[in-house]
Parts: structure tokens; sequence; C-alpha cells
């Protein structure tokens, strides 16, 4: 069985992927075969014997000894691109937070002006 060390929560959708009669996966695994992390710094993690790769569920790998990995022969997999829809929402919603006065205050006129020329009508 293949044992692998989550780090930081770990979307349940994708460990879901991985079948449990092959691959034990926790985040309180001593000696592991792969470790998955997103944010959390390994610099300064002891890092076993039997750790035969690390995969990034981020863009970048720079908490991640690269360095000692690449002398060690261990293969460093991420996963650029993968928050391409975070940023999309962050960016939309940065958007309308910056609109939200300019709209507002458009409905008020809008609405304001309707009520007025319906007043002047009934009146």
């Amino acid at each position: 069985m293949f044992r692998i060390q989550t780090l930081d929560n770990i979307a349940s959708a994708g460990l879901d992927r991985l079948p449990k009669d092959r691959y034990e996966v926790r985040s309180d695994i001593g000696e592991p075969d792969a470790i998955l992390v997103r944010s959390q710094n390994m610099h300064e993690m002891a890092l076993g014997p039997n750790l035969l790769t690390i995969g990034r569920a981020g863009a970048g790998v720079n908490n991640i000894p690269v360095e000692e990995m690449t002398e060690r022969g261990i293969p460093i997999f991420n996963a650029p691109g993968a928050n391409a829809n975070a940023v999309k929402e962050l960016v939309l919603g940065g958007l309308f937070m910056g609109l939200f006065p300019a709209i507002t205050t458009f409905v008020a006129l809008a609405i304001g002006l309707g009520l007025g020329v319906f007043l002047r009508r009934s009146g």
C-alpha cells in the first residue's frame, strides 16, 4: 500500500480519486511514500528515506526544499493554473465591490427619477 501524508487541508474531491485499497492517505503518517502539500513550509522538516515524491497543490515550490530533493532524486510536482478559478473570482469580486457605489447611485437615481415622473403624472 502506498502511504501519502497530507500536510495541509487537501480537497476531498481530489483525495477521493485515490483508491482506498491502494493508497493510505492521512495527515499523521510517519515515513510516507509521498507528501501532498499546499502552503506548509517543508524546509525544516525531517523527510524520511522512504519518500519517493512530493506533490504541491499550487503553482510554486518555494515552500519545498527543492535543492535537497533534487540531490536525493525525489521528483516534485506542482499544479500551475489550478487556482485560476479562485483568482478569477477574486478579481471579479473586487471589480463588483469597486462598482457598487456607482451601481447603487445609478439605481437610486433611476428610482428617484422614475418616482418623480410617476408623482407628476398622478398629481
